[in-house]
């Protein structure tokens, strides 16, 4: 659980390099064999790409870093549950653990598919992971974003 921390810290200040940039504060991190090989943060605006979410993010530097799409054995730490879009590159890459922070209302999302999609049993799901830090950082942002 200390190591679940640790990382998801990690994400949760790279979530906060979105927030300094008027983005929705996401922020994950790849892990494989204890090491970053991946990070991301949201940047949608910022890039004007609507994939630029921190999971795509973070991903895509893993598969430069391992030279493989595949990424067995590796977690993925995000503050927000993965959206449908980042799950799909979840399940594409391989992905084995899915570690989040606070959960993402939308009906379609990481926990949903993979329990509709049997066949991603190996993706190992653990949710709530310093939740208040994550779900304060959100809630500062869209009450910031109401005010205006």
């Amino acid at each position: 659980m200390k190591i679940h921390n640790f990382w998801m810290k990690y994400a949760i200040l790279l979530a906060k390099k979105s927030f300094k940039n008027k983005e929705v504060p996401i922020g994950s991190v790849l892990i494989f064999n204890n090491i970053i090989i991946g990070e991301g943060y949201n940047c949608l605006i910022l890039s004007n790409d609507p994939t630029s979410h921190a999971e795509i993010i973070a991903i895509k530097k893993g598969s430069k870093y391992l030279n493989n799409y595949r990424m067995k054995n590796s977690i993925l730490y995000s503050t927000l549950e993965p959206c449908i879009m980042c799950t799909g590159a979840i399940f594409n890459s391989r992905i084995n653990k899915v570690v989040f922070g606070i959960n993402n209302n939308n009906i379609i999302n990481l926990t949903n598919l993979t329990i509709k999609f049997k066949k991603n049993k190996y993706i190992n799901i653990k949710k709530g992971i310093l939740f208040k830090k994550c779900l304060k950082l959100i809630n500062i942002f869209f009450k910031k974003k109401r005010k205006k």
